[in-house]
């Protein structure tokens, strides 16, 4: 019986996802109720049976996914509710005798690769099955211009590639079902969501049957299809109440000496129960405490709502002896209780004009043993208080911030020649290596907040042509001799053609890559118009440990985050080091400002865990979701600490045009709107020869 619950815990996840059909059918198996204890237990063993073989099944499906157990879970990961309004002008038609009755319908590619179609569309979206529905507008009667008053709430997640097809119908009756063919077709848009969201208002051409149409440019005129308006804003912003707080007249818990005061403020629920939710600092042997300015999420302490009873603990905190000061809450365990206070989020706010808020202290113990002659245990005083609403990623996004993007390339001898298959940097003719992903699966995303689509590629570790020295860092488009790329695939090309033409050698330094884009980034500082991301991709332990922290911590102030991606099977241990989730990178006596660094190792994508290796565009899909989740809370964090708002979207800073030679084709993000400039070649993925 022992060994029978065990393995039904560690089959749990997987028994989760099984129809309890199939582990109790009736038509195949009996519970054995009121049988002999022969019988039953023949009849209990071989129900074990099949349950642990329908419950390993299920666990080699579940294995199968991609996405299983990999990156981090759809609970913990920073979202935005980005909230769609929908417009069309100049529509087809359709109708004789009246004008077109339009309706607009919201996809989302949930399957497949997940770059701007291409090819011509032959299947209508409504039934193919890598497009799921997110919604659909009213049917706005006799009109070529609707606005539509039916809105769309999606998930926005900035490391995401999140597809979306817009598409225009001529209903032929009020009730549109999920059949269209008896509806006329009137155009399509098709783009992801950072496009949208990164303009506030998006303007584009309808494509027609085939077509997913194309971005309105200045100067555009109407076409026959009509063209369509998508604004976005973000659904609810981040709101905290801010306030000054002391006590006065506290009492005194400690015997040789007066108390060390903190406080606990609780959310407090409709089943009565209470949760905390902010804990102040602790402030040493005093009765009459100041702490520090307050800031509490609104949602978090009362759900926004004015009336919702808070609770406001008073504690004196104990030491403990040196190296016996347990971690967590624990540490809190033996504080005395000086007094608790009860108020709203309303009575809070109104210390924020003329007297401040008074709260009482009361402590049920002491005052069940004095009675009467028990007046309170302290006073809170509150004053300063206001709503603040701070600015998020998307307000700075709308507002013209771009991101500008380096990459760095390790072309150290470790990773081997790139003619042997077994090398990190081998082209084969039919998947991308691991440097590539690395690079597609950034670089996707990144690039829908940068309108230059120009990029800047170093690679670091290798002899150029007729050089005796090791380059430390060196432009990767060696043909024009400078880091600025353009588009993914001007990185692809300046990669591929750097490793016909470098001599792989060492040693795998960090610091002078920093350095240089740090230098960048510093030209950056006076305003909120861009942010810096370099990503590093290395196979193996840095050279230079100490440097390395020490440039880390020279950038923390700037407007920078460094992405780390170790490929191959080296051990990066000490490579987590330099992300410093849990506490701020330190060198000596020198501390970070914040963390901008993240680190992960690809080979933790390649596979679902049982030796299969996943589709590249499956690995791309889930590496740039676990590295670059944190950059939204790292840019807004540089902002906050610099004191920079987002400008207004009305008014957003400048944004510089792709050159000439910008082919989105090439970057999966459009239709070709010209043919290629003369002397275009297409890159080819062969393994390329060494000179």
């Amino acid at each position: 019986m022992f060994v029978f619950i065990v393995g039904i815990k560690k089959l749990r996840p997987a028994v989760l996802h099984t129809p309890r059909s199939q582990f109790f059918n009736s038509d195949n198996i009996t519970l054995p109720y009121n049988r002999p204890p022969l019988f039953a237990f023949c009849q209990f063993f071989f129900l074990f049976q099949f349950f642990l073989k329908n419950a390993n099944f299920q666990l080699e499906t579940h294995m199968n996914q991609p996405i299983a157990a990999i990156g981090i879970s759809d609970s913990t990961r920073p979202k935005t509710n980005v909230r769609l309004t929908i417009s069309a002008e100049h529509l087809m038609d359709t109708d004789v005798f009246s004008k077109s009755d339009p309706i607009c319908l919201v996809y989302e590619k949930t399957s497949g690769k997940k770059a701007t179609t291409t090819e011509p569309v032959q299947v209508p979206t409504w039934q193919d099955s890598q497009w799921t529905e997110r919604g659909r507008t009213e049917v706005v009667m006799n009109n070529l211009n609707p606005q539509f008053t039916k809105t769309f709430l999606l998930p926005y997640f900035f490391e995401e590639t999140q597809l979306l097809r817009f598409e225009i119908y001529d209903a032929d009756s009020p009730n549109v079902g999920q059949d269209l063919s008896p509806h006329d077709f009137l155009g399509r848009f098709e783009c992801v969501l950072a496009q949208i969201v990164s303009y506030s208002t998006l303007k584009a051409h309808l494509g027609k049957a085939e077509g997913i149409g194309a971005q309105w440019r200045n100067k555009d005129k109407n076409t026959k299809t009509g063209s369509i308006t998508i604004r976005a804003e973000e659904d609810e912003k981040c709101e905290k109440i801010q306030f000054d707080v002391c006590g006065e007249g506290l009492d005194k818990k400690d015997f040789f000496g007066k108390s060390d005061p903190y406080l606990n403020f609780k959310r407090k629920f409709d089943d009565g129960s209470a949760h905390l939710v902010h804990r102040t600092e602790v402030k040493q042997k005093t009765l009459d405490p100041r702490w520090a300015t307050v800031q509490i999420n609104t949602q978090t302490l009362c759900g926004k709502d004015g009336e919702r009873p808070i609770i406001i603990e008073c504690y004196d905190h104990d030491k403990w002896k040196k190296g016996e000061e347990p971690r967590g809450e624990a540490k809190f365990s033996r504080d005395d209780h000086i007094g608790t206070a009860h108020t709203t989020l309303n009575e809070l706010l109104r210390g924020g004009a003329g007297d401040p808020v008074e709260l009482l202290l009361t402590n049920e113990k002491k005052k069940a043993k004095k009675g009467d002659k028990y007046k309170c245990s302290g006073t809170l005083k509150i004053w300063n208080s206001k709503i603040i609403v701070e600015p998020t990623f998307l307000d700075f996004i709308s507002g013209g911030t771009e991101l500008e993007f380096a990459v760095a390339v390790d072309f150290t001898a470790s990773n081997g020649a790139p003619k042997n298959s077994s090398s990190l940097h081998y082209m084969s003719a039919d998947r991308p290596n691991q440097y590539e992903l690395a690079l597609r699966s950034v670089l996707s995303i990144c690039q829908h907040y940068n309108s230059s689509k120009t990029f800047e590629a170093f690679g670091f570790g290798a002899k150029l042509p007729n050089s005796a020295s090791v380059s430390a860092i060196f432009p990767l488009d060696l043909l024009r001799g400078t880091p600025e790329v353009v588009g993914i695939s001007g990185v692809m090309s300046a990669y591929r053609h750097a490793l016909q033409n470098v001599q792989l050698y060492g040693p795998t330094n960090f610091a002078p890559i920093i350095d240089t884009v740090a230098q960048k980034a510093h030209n950056m500082i006076h305003d909120s118009a861009r942010y810096q991301i370099l990503l590093i991709i290395t196979d193996g332990i840095i050279s230079d440990m100490h440097a390395t922290i020490r440039s880390i911590i020279n950038a923390s102030g700037l407007p920078l985050s460094i992405i780390i991606i170790g490929v191959g099977n080296e051990d990066f241990e000490k490579m987590h080091e330099l992300d410093s989730d849990d506490s701020l990178l330190q060198q000596d006596s020198r501390i970070a400002q914040r963390d901008i660094v993240q680190f992960v190792t690809i080979r933790e994508f390649l596979n679902n865990g049982r030796g299969v290796y996943l589709d590249p565009d499956v690995v791309q899909e889930n590496l740039a979701r676990e590295v670059l989740y944190e950059v939204p809370g790292q840019l807004t964090g540089y902002m906050k600490q610099r004191g920079f708002q987002p400008r207004p979207v009305e008014n957003p800073w400048a944004r510089n045009s792709p050159p000439p030679d910008y082919d989105p084709v090439l970057d999966g993000i459009g239709r070709r709107a010209q043919a290629p400039s003369p002397g275009f070649q297409m890159p080819v993925a062969s393994a390329p020869p060494m000179y």
